[in-house]
This record gives structure tokens, sequence and C-alpha cells, in this order.
């Protein structure tokens, strides 16, 4: 992808491209944003009631 600046100048930016301790963190990340299951509500009695540290993309960013 190709972006333009005001300068007539050409930046390039490649999502594609990421080092591999990012896309280690985007990994791990990836699978902590989950729901809970089922089971585990009727292992502790629905105390625990959903996911609170559950994160949408597009509210809240990871800061990679």
């Amino acid at each position: 992808m190709v972006l333009r600046c005001s300068r007539r100048t050409l930046v390039h930016n490649d999502p594609a491209l990421k080092s591999f301790r990012t896309k280690r963190t985007l990994g791990k990340k990836q699978k902590q944003n989950r729901p809970l299951p089922q089971w585990f509500r009727l292992k502790t009695d629905t105390k625990i009631r959903y996911n609170s540290k559950r994160r949408h993309w597009r509210r809240t960013k990871l800061n990679i």
C-alpha cells in the first residue's frame, strides 16, 4: 500500500512486514481475547460471569 503525503513523497506502509516478536505478541493477545467457556461458569457457580479483560479491535489498541 502506498500513501501520499502533502510534500509529494511516497511512504510505503506494508502491514505484512512484522517481526517475529510482534507476531508472537499479537498471537497471544488473539488467544486471550475470547469469552469464558460455559463449563467454567458452571464450575464457579456463576460468580465469574464474563471475561472482564475482553478487548475490541477498534475501541482499545494494543500499543505494540
